[in-house]
């Protein structure tokens, strides 16, 4: 590690020492107050085995602050939270972004299974999940690859509903929501109901959203003649979305079997072509099922099976399509959680997997720049957990893979051939990790996870080669990438009593080929009446590294509740072979906040802070420092048996134009922020 490590800006020490201000003032409540740790709900992604304390850093959203937090994609309900960041090519397609990290190296989960889409080939494409009909999220901070293979090298994004029940129901419960306004003048319902008796359980659900051009704060939107024209809305960021599910569940003492089908329907503007609309579907069929307390050595089996239909059409105004993306393809997970057995004077309890996917994935059209290919993956891994004693608890793991990536190459009556012959790729990723929670009082808690990673390159990295009209770009692929490989620290110190907590993550990431879309320095390739600049896919050593900063502390503790929270995060990446900064990196950022709460009411008022970001690539700009003021209130109603939460939230109180350093350099100044803005909504539930 080098010296820059430890080089911190003086506003990113100002932001540290914000956080530490609100741990200072915990540790220095009152000893009488009762000591333990708050209770807290298990996280069961990257968690086979139901542990309270992870040993890599994770966030959840459910309930009532899913509810307020809910955005129109799953990148802008996380947008915020602790290293996690988003694309944000306009308010539709909104990938998370964590640690810096995105594309595929970012896995998103849908009850732990596979979303096959095309959201990590381009930064217009969407993520086919709405955040109106999910139950809970889940995201894992860190290399998650030992458990969901080399996408999930930067972190785990997991939406779960209850599509597919896991247990008994009885009788009949659902739950309406409705909300309306916001930037984009949202209007938007889902509904969910399940009912059930012994042995058996169904569910049911539907959504629908519909918004229109984003409006923002009054800016500059460059122009293709290279004039700027003043505008308060995002062009072409309207948008419709709708679908639902339907599922069932044999459920019994022991376990359960079910099985899901799906749909989701998006259409909606692509902000970096203006008049392009983009017609999006999915259409899934998942079957999962349990059985546990076997008796046996094996204790408990757990599977899931998914196969997945999913198209991409861009509409030009004249009502042609322009081009066709289509992936479809199976997914399936089995593990097995053995029991424990005494080992060294504590216990050994472990799971041991198989996990696979095949896919199809097709870019149909004059802007297909990626060749048809055939990708597939089949992964043997191990997790093994050794409880040392009642405070200390070791785990190592092990995955190995056998990944293949085919092109077809370019059709028998291609005009222009650009794709060359059929080509085939196959990697073998080996993924190890080691880690430590140790509990060592019942208020501080030590946790560290270090892993080695590999990710075998994507079709994309491979074989791109075409206009990328998206990024306003030449891609190209190189198909003699290899494996990116790298090593991974994670340390994490946390202290609890009562409703009062702190916890500072530090993290290292140093890859020996980290694979990057970088400038070739090329003379622009011109198309039609248009030239772009060329870029290629690389392999370059580099390091990625950062600081996470969380802290609550109770304020006033009566019939009235006042929390003061707050957190930061800072990341850093940069090229080792240049000393150049790695794209997109969110810069310093803070949140500070306070929550109300008395009988049925609660209120909060936070302030978002982003530090300007200089430190960027050659080929971006700076994104500059903002501050934007939210405030949000709900009440809890009681209507018979039905409990209700109405709510209503401003955004961006003092319309701060704000832009965001995670979105690429060509869409950043068409699409700011949203302005200010008042949402209100109803949930119902029965």
């Amino acid at each position: 590690m080098n010296n820059e490590f430890l080089t911190v800006r003086p506003r990113a020490v100002a932001v540290a020492a914000a956080c530490a201000l609100v741990s200072n003032t915990m540790w220095a409540q009152s000893a009488s107050m009762t000591a333990g740790a708050a209770s807290q709900t298990v996280v069961v992604t990257g968690n086979p085995l139901g542990n309270e304390d992870l040993t890599a850093p994770a966030s959840t959203l459910s309930g009532d602050k899913l509810t307020l937090r809910r955005g129109g994609s799953l990148g802008e309900t996380l947008d915020g939270l602790p290293g996690v960041s988003a694309t944000y090519f306009g308010p539709n397609a909104n990938r998370p972004v964590i640690r810096g990290q995105d594309g595929d190296r970012i896995r998103v989960l849908s009850n732990a299974g596979a979303s096959l889409d095309a959201s990590s080939l381009s930064f217009d494409h969407a993520v086919p999940i709405d955040p109106l009909v999910v139950e809970r999220i889940e995201v894992l901070r860190g290399p998650a690859a030992l458990l969901y293979g080399g996408s999930a090298v930067g972190g785990v994004v997991n939406a779960i509903d209850n599509r597919i029940p896991s247990d008994a129901i009885q009788g009949v419960k659902g739950a309406v929501e409705g909300r309306l306004g916001g930037a984009a003048n949202e209007r938007g319902v889902s509904g969910l109901v399940e009912t059930g008796g012994d042995g058996f359980a169904l569910h049911a659900d539907a959504f629908w959203r519909k918004t229109d051009d984003l409006r923002v704060p009054e800016f500059d939107r460059p122009l293709d003649d290279g004039t700027t024209e003043r505008r308060d809305r995002v062009s072409d960021s309207a948008g419709e979305a709708k679908g639902g599910a339907v599922g069932g569940s044999a459920v019994w003492q022991h376990g359960h079997l079910g099985a899901s089908v799906d749909t989701y329907r998006n259409n909606y503007g692509a902000v970096a072509e203006e008049g392009i609309v983009i017609h999006m579907k999915r259409d899934k069929f998942a079957l999962a099922g349990e059985v546990r307390d076997l008796g046996t050595f094996i204790t408990t089996v757990r599977g899931q099976l998914g196969y997945t239909d999913y198209q991409h059409q861009e509409v030009e105004a004249t009502g042609e399509i322009g081009t066709t993306f289509k992936n479809k393809g199976t997914d399936f997970r089995l593990e097995a959680i053995h029991a424990k057995q005494a080992f060294g004077g504590g216990e050994l309890e472990g799971v041991w997997g198989l996990q696979g996917e095949s896919s199809k994935f097709e870019a149909l059209g004059e802007e297909g720049f990626v060749p048809t290919t055939q990708s597939r993956q089949l992964a043997l891994f191990a997790v093994e957990q050794w409880a040392v004693s009642r405070s200390t608890r070791l785990s190592a793991g092990l995955r190995y893979e056998n990944a293949q990536v085919d092109s077809d190459g370019d059709p028998a009556d291609a005009v222009e051939p650009k794709f060359g012959p059929a080509r085939e790729r196959s990697f073998s990723p080996l993924n190890a990790s080691l880690g430590l929670v140790h509990q060592w009082s019942p208020q501080w808690q030590l946790s560290a996870n270090g892993s080695f990673t590999e990710r075998a390159p994507v079709s994309y990295e491979l074989y791109a080669n075409g206009v990328h009209a998206a990024t306003g770009t030449f891609e190209r692929g190189d198909v003699d990438l290899a494996k990116e490989r790298g090593r991974h620290l994670d340390l994490g110190l946390q202290w609890k009593r009562g409703e009062d907590r702190a916890k500072i993550s530090a993290f290292y990431s140093r890859f020996s080929n980290y694979i990057v879309l970088q400038a070739t320095g090329e003379p622009d390739v011109v198309d039609g009446d248009e030239s772009f600049p060329v870029y290629a896919f690389r392999g370059v050593p580099a390091q990625l590294y950062g600081l996470e900063l969380e802290g609550q502390v109770r304020l006033l503790d009566a019939a009235s509740k006042l929390d003061l929270d707050g957190h930061a995060d800072w990341v850093r990446g940069t090229d080792r072979a240049t000393g150049e900064p790695l794209p997109r990196l969110a810069p310093v950022r803070m949140t500070v906040g306070l929550n109300w709460q008395m009988g049925d009411w609660s209120a909060r008022a936070e302030v978002q802070h982003a530090e300007k970001q200089t430190r960027v690539p050659d080929d971006d700009t700076a994104t500059p420092s903002w501050t934007i003021v939210n405030l949000a209130a709900s009440y809890r109603i009681r209507l018979g048996e039905r409990d209700g939460l109405l709510f209503a939230k401003v955004n961006n109180l003092t319309n701060e134009l704000a832009y965001n350093a995670s979105t690429i350099a060509t869409v950043r100044p068409l699409s700011p922020l949203p302005g200010r803005a008042l949402m209100a909504g109803l949930r119902v539930s029965f």
